[in-house]
Formats: structure tokens, sequence, C-alpha cells
């Protein structure tokens, strides 16, 4: 049965695909984060050499096409276009997933205390209060030392189990305002069960709000995991991630400035695709922007 006052989903999804159409700015950063990402996904096959791999006659080598190494290599002669590839697919994945983490716990959360208001909202928004205080650096350096360090999926569920707080609470407020709808009201009136009731009726009406958040999150996850990689506590070697390639080529920089400037590049096109498609996503799903 649908209930008055509830999004029709389709409509809302083709207006929002409407108004991202007019921004063409966000279709051509999209564009490229595909190419990225396709390339990353497949690049590393393309050739037969491993991430891993050591070529004793090309150390450090710079760019060049007629020996294969397209991105050089690098003190051990590991070749930089597949660990490369390879650090931009576990670092992409990684923000994922981390955000899928940090997703599922704080509209969780958010839904809970919002629908259920009084002491249970007071109670569960004072604890997301005392977490904000707590370094989200420390807290993941715990985790990731007692869970087995270097593991991708201690990993990504640590920075995504840090990373749910502002979603809550972005959550709970139009939760709030959901819940004094008329048409939760009606079905409330006619004996929906509260989990239902989020379901079925919150959860989709929540839809832009988490999509918007979701692609703005990953680049902020990808930024954490790389800082990480780049400390010696995030992805360790031999598996590459930007992180830790960044932090290698910063040793070498003065003379094989390459090591440092393609994967710090591919970092800085990854976030900038990102965050430009999840500003486009957030205005046009935001329902209130007819103009945009």
């Amino acid at each position: 049965m649908e209930v008055e006052g509830s999004i029709s989903a389709g409509g809302f999804w083709w207006q929002a695909g409407w108004r991202l159409r007019r921004k063409p700015r966000a279709l051509i950063a999209g564009a490229v984060l595909l190419v990225v990402v396709l390339v990353a996904m497949l690049g590393p096959h393309l050739t037969a050499v491993r991430y891993d791999a050591l070529d004793w006659n090309a150390l450090a080598v710079p760019p060049q096409w007629s020996d294969g190494h397209w991105f050089g290599t690098d003190r051990l002669g590991r070749d930089l276009f597949v660990r490369t590839m390879v650090g931009v697919r576990i670092s992409f994945l990684i923000g994922v997933l981390a955000s899928a983490v940090s997703l599922v716990i704080g509209v969780l959360w958010g839904m809970v205390a919002g629908y259920s208001g009084g002491r249970t909202d007071e109670f569960m928004m004072r604890a997301v209060d005392v977490l904000y205080s707590l370094p989200y650096l420390f807290v993941v350096i715990i985790l990731t030392t007692l869970f087995a360090r270097g593991s991708l999926v201690v990993l990504f569920v640590a920075i995504g189990a840090v990373g749910w707080l502002t979603i809550a609470r972005i959550v709970r407020g139009q939760t709030l305002i959901l819940a004094r709808s008329e048409f939760v009201e009606a079905a409330r009136v006619i004996g929906v069960a509260p989990a239902a009731m989020l379901w079925r009726h919150i959860l989709p009406n929540l839809s832009g709000t988490i999509v918007a958040y979701a692609t703005l999150a990953i680049p902020q996850m990808i930024l954490f995991e790389s800082f990480l990689s780049f400390l010696g506590l995030g992805v360790q070697e031999p598996l590459p991630s930007l992180g830790n390639l960044i932090n290698d080529g910063a040793r070498e920089m003065q003379s094989a400035a390459w090591m440092l400037l393609l994967p710090a590049g591919f970092l800085l096109l990854l976030l900038l695709c990102l965050s430009v498609v999840g500003d486009a996503l957030r205005d046009a799903l935001d329902p209130r922007d007819s103009a945009a």
C-alpha cells in the first residue's frame, strides 16, 4: 500500500538524473573516474609482470616504452605501472568497503535514534559525542594493531568503524523530520511495526542523502587509508597501495621523481573526480534544489 507523502522512487531518481546531466563537469569527472578504475582493474592483466616481481636488470629505470616499463621501476626493479594500478585498485576498494561499513553502522544508528526519540535518542547521540572526542587515527591504530596489522579486511573495517559518526548525525536529523510527517503518522495508526516503518518508509526517503554522502565519504576513506599506508600502518609491503607507493617515492624524489609523481598524480586524480561527482550528486539528489 502506498502512503501519501512518500517519495516516488521513479520520479525522484529520474529528476535527479536529469539535474545531474546538466552538470558537464560531473559527467567528465565520472567518465575519467570510470576510465581510471577500469585501467586499474584490467591494466595489470595486460602485462605478464607481477606487482612484486624483481627485475635486477632494470633498477630505478625512468618511464620508457622500449623495455615495457611504462611508468619506470623502483629501486628494487619492480614495475611501477603494475604496482600503481594495483595500488589504485586496493585504495579504491578499501575506500568503497570502508564507506559501506560506515554507512551501515551510521544509517542504522541514526534511524533508530531519530525514530525512537526520548531517552534512547539522548543516550545514543551522547555516545556519538563521546566517540567524536576520540582521535580517529589513534582508534584505527589500536584496532589494526590488535586485530592483525596489514590485513585488508581489518583495515577497511577499522576505518569504516570510526567513520560513521557524521552520517549518523545526518540521518538522525532527517529521521526526526520524517517521523513527524503525515505518511509516517498514517502508517503508525494502521499498526506498522517500528522495524517495518524504518525499512519501508524511513529508509527509502533517506536514499538520496545516503547516496550523496557515500560519494563524498569514499574519497575521505581513500585519503585516510593512503595516510595510514604512508605512515606504514596500513597496507604492508610487498602489497602496494597509493599511500606506501607515495612513501617510497618521497624517499627518492630528488633522484627519481617519477616514483613520487605517478602514484601521487593518480591519488590526486582519484580524489578530484570523486569529489566533483560527489558534489554534483549531493546537489542533484536534493529535492529542494529544483534549479540545480
